[in-house]
Formats: C-alpha cells, structure tokens, sequence
C-alpha cells in the first residue's frame, strides 16, 4: 500500500492483479488500484488534475496527464474524502506507479500532492 500526505492531502494507495481480465501468454497483465484521498488539513481543495507515471518490469515508462481523477474534479472540505477505482494493463507481470495530484486550495494556491510509489505484481512472480 501507498500511504502520503503533502499540505494535507493524504493520498493512499492499494492496488490488485485482475487475473480473469489478463492474458499472460499474450504478455497482457491487468491491475486495478483503489484510490482515497483524504483532506486531514484546515483548508478546502479541489483535485483539478493528475499525472502518473507507469514503470514496467523491462524499465519502460509512461506518463498519463489530464484533467480530474474518473471524470470527477472533487471539491474536498476538511475532513472529508474521496475514493474511486481505475486500472492499469502492462505488458509485464511486474511494475510500478507513482505521480501527483494537481491540487488547489480555496485560497487559489496551487501545488502537487504526491503519490507515493506502489507495486503492480501478479502473485506468483515473486517468491
């Protein structure tokens, strides 16, 4: 599990292999990871984007930008959360995530609430 908080935005991460959606003989691996994020700060903030960076075991990266989290832009009070789930195919059975939130306060600052990084793993790839 993944578990950061940055200006008080606790991003927590947990993420499963999804064995009856991957075909692993056509090198097709398939992850969902379960999101909350959690304001444990005093002040509002809105989600306005997102960037993920997506490592495979063969040291591929790629980067996935846009706007939101699931079509949503969630407006978070303190004390308040938000969670959704997405999915992730490699072409291995091992990877990785990591990235940011862009986030802004109810005063207009701006900064990146960090995702911490987070393994995708089949099971039985590692002792």
């Amino acid at each position: 599990m993944s578990d950061t908080t940055t200006r008080g935005v606790r991003v927590q991460v947990r993420s499963a292999y999804v064995p009856e959606r991957s075909s692993p003989r056509d090198s097709h691996y398939f992850f969902a990871y379960r999101v909350r994020i959690s304001n444990v700060g005093e002040d509002t903030v809105q989600l306005v984007s997102r960037e993920w960076i997506i490592s495979d075991g063969n040291g591929n990266e790629e980067r996935v930008r846009g706007p939101g989290v699931v079509g949503e832009q969630p407006v978070l009070a303190p004390n308040e959360a938000f969670e959704y789930t997405s999915f992730c195919p490699l072409r291995t059975p091992i990877g990785a995530m990591r990235g940011t939130y862009q986030m802004v306060s109810a005063s207009g600052t701006r900064f990146d609430a960090v995702i911490a990084p987070f393994s995708l793993v089949v099971p039985t790839a590692v002792n």
